[in-house]
């Protein structure tokens, strides 16, 4: 087994991995709720950065049903990044199953 080469992939690996991820932090991933809704945006970091309300869906008697809805389409956006970050760092690592990494 040739360390260097061992190493010298690793390195690279590394470098992909640090460029994938730098990559999907600058992304956004967009879900929506209630057939379109509520729609909600995230950033990279998870961090919240739109919520879009059809006036329709705002009545002082649904309140529950529209926070309802926003806790929908907010964890579906989150699903959606985690969902983009494991497929790219599965994609790195070609299924090597490496621990802390996914």
């Amino acid at each position: 087994m040739n360390m260097q080469k061992m190493l010298k992939d690793l390195q690279k690996m590394q470098n992909k991995m640090s460029k994938a991820q730098d990559e999907l932090q600058t992304q956004s991933y967009e879900a929506e709720a209630g057939g379109g809704m509520v729609k909600v945006i995230l950033n990279g970091q998870g961090i919240l950065t739109s919520i879009e309300i059809n006036p329709e869906v705002v009545d002082p008697q649904e309140v529950e049903a529209l926070e309802d809805l926003l806790m929908a389409a907010f964890n579906s956006a989150v699903k959606k990044k985690e969902d983009a970050v494991a497929s790219s760092m599965n994609d790195l690592t070609q299924g090597m199953n490496i621990p802390g990494l996914v």
